[in-house]
């Protein structure tokens, strides 16, 4: 089983990984199954927080605008995780967004995990309810800072070590890292052209701009234009 490995943990405006960007990220460098480093960034995404996000995670707009520089903090967090294996809860999630990010920013990103959310599925019993707050209560785990990137790591390396220690020997082979699979495709940026015909197309319609105009891909600047032309029509030449 693995002792060496480095836990993941981000939080997002949204869960759709074309559409959404990463908010938060935190990871925890474990050795012979303990802390040894750890790494956090808050990113100014700008964007305008959803107010569900922000009752979930207790991440305001304020905290948001003194943010990290995106660019900068996501190279950090990946020369942070280096090689090594990946450990997370429900890791295929975490690992979407990543793998959305280094494809539109050019670069390789591929890691074996292994997930607490599948070894808990595995080991505990049917009725348990298996999200991370549950997981942390099972296991007698104190739940600190809830939702927040570096404090959901460090509480999912914990839960990982306390199955490791119940049901390693027992199944071994459930512990080993697999492949992460997840298929992205590089996202272009909106062209200026683009930009312009929303913030025209708004003004004369009324309507409001996407708080993401800047970050918007060409797809998606493409689909709001559509669906604006579908409500409200064409604009007049």
């Amino acid at each position: 089983m693995i002792e060496d490995y480095v836990v993941i943990d981000l939080e997002m405006t949204g869960l759709a990984v074309k559409t959404e960007a990463i908010l938060e990220v935190g990871a925890v460098r474990m050795r012979d199954g303990c802390e040894t480093d750890c790494y956090a960034a808050l990113l100014n995404t700008g964007r305008r927080i959803p107010e569900k996000i922000s009752a979930l995670t207790g991440i305001t707009a304020e905290m948001v605008e003194s943010g990290r520089e995106p660019e900068e903090a996501m190279e950090e967090f990946f020369a942070f995780l280096g090689e090594d294996v990946l450990v997370g809860q429900n890791v295929i999630f975490d690992y979407s967004f990543l793998k959305q990010w280094a494809v539109n920013h050019r670069f390789s990103f591929e890691r074996s995990a292994v997930d607490t959310l599948k070894l808990a599925r595995n080991f505990l019993p049917e009725g348990q309810k298996k999200d991370l707050d549950s997981l942390c209560g099972y296991f007698g785990i104190a739940r600190v800072n809830a939702h927040r990137a570096l404090a959901d790591a460090r509480e999912t390396g914990q839960i990982f070590e306390c199955m490791k220690a119940a049901y390693g020997k027992e199944a071994p082979e459930k512990f080993e890292p697999y492949p992460l699979v997840y298929k992205a495709k590089r996202q272009t940026p909106a062209s200026a052209r683009q930009k312009e015909y929303l913030r025209a197309y708004a003004s004369a319609r009324g309507i409001a701009l996407p708080d993401n105009l800047e970050q918007l891909s060409r797809s998606e600047a493409s689909r709001i234009a559509d669906r604006w032309i579908a409500a409200y029509g064409k604009l007049e030449k």
